[in-house]
This record gives C-alpha cells, structure tokens and sequence, in this order.
C-alpha cells in the first residue's frame, strides 16, 4: 500500500496560513492532541526552501514537546535549488523535480509523509494529485493579507475524515482528497 502524503496547517478563517504565529488565537489540549498523533504516523518530511531555514534555526535548540523530537529526528526532504547553509540532522535536498520526488518517495515503504509549513510544496503537490489528507487548524481569525494555503488551485473535491472544535475555538478537520 503507497504512504500518504498528509499536509498540515494553521489557517485564518479566510485561508491565510502564512505566518500562522501571529494570528494564532490560543492554545489548547486538544490542538496538542491532534498534533501529536499527526507525527506519530509520519516518517519524512518534506519541506521547501523558506521554512527548512526558519525551522533550522529554531527547531534544533527547541524544547517544544513532542514536534522538537519529532522533526529533529526526521528524515526532511527540502524542495531547493540551492545547497542548504544551515545544517540539520537528517536534512537533503531534493535534486529532482518536487512532483517525482514525491511520487518516488510514496512507493517506498514507510509511514505518513508530513508536509509541515510549506505553502508552495503543498501547493505543487496538490496540483498534481499528491497530497491524500489535509490536516488543518482553522483559527477563528480573518487575517485578510498572508499567503493563502489553497490559492491558485484547480477544483480539489474532498471528504471529512474527522472534525472538532477545541476549547480555543479552533476548528480541527481533517480531509481526504478524493483523487
């Protein structure tokens, strides 16, 4: 059976997953939770170019339990052209088209593949047909200026896996992507 490719993010109410920390509302048990057992099923992450070097620079030193562990440990793919110039445990670049990287990667065994803070990455694979599960965190926020997660998309059809509200208000939904 292929792994999945399971993409996660926090949103503004209005789409807006840039800089998700400064629209972040609260915090809870329950986010913790999800979280969680999101990584539990994740062996690789893949990454694009801006975040692997916001999160070289934080993660590594981070005592923010269990993500730090998590993607300290972490095999991290990271779509670039460029050579990396921070080290990280377990870090490469993809040399090849992100899309048959991906692709290649899903065949291999293994467990989930995360896609964490990537907006582009995420985007690309959506596109072509990667990307089997969103797991989101819809902050009850309208930020109105930020990237958007599903901007320039073509029409994606997808099914609730599972959906609750957190005590902070967040909406917690998971979706598959029906393919």
């Amino acid at each position: 059976m292929p792994r999945k490719v399971v993409s996660s993010y926090f949103l503004s109410l209005d789409g807006v997953a840039e800089d998700a920390d400064k629209f972040l509302t609260g915090w809870d048990d329950e986010t913790d939770a999800v979280g969680a057992r999101l990584i539990e099923t994740q062996d690789a992450v893949v990454l694009g170019r801006r975040t692997y070097d916001e999160w070289a620079g934080f993660w590594p030193t981070s005592d923010i339990q269990p993500f730090t562990a998590f993607i300290n440990a972490v095999p991290k793919y990271v779509a670039t052209s460029n050579p990396l110039e921070s080290a990280w445990s377990n870090a490469q670049v993809i040399d090849s088209d992100l899309a048959e990287f991906v692709r290649h990667l899903k065949e291999q065994p293994g467990g989930d593949i995360g896609v964490h803070g990537s907006i582009s990455v995420t985007q690309t694979l959506l596109a072509a047909g990667l990307v089997d599960e969103l797991s989101l965190v819809i902050v009850p926020t309208i930020v109105t200026t930020g990237r958007r997660l599903l901007d320039g998309l073509p029409g994606i059809r997808l099914e609730t896996i599972t959906c609750t509200t957190s005590a902070s208000g967040h909406l917690l939904v998971d979706y598959r992507v029906v393919h």
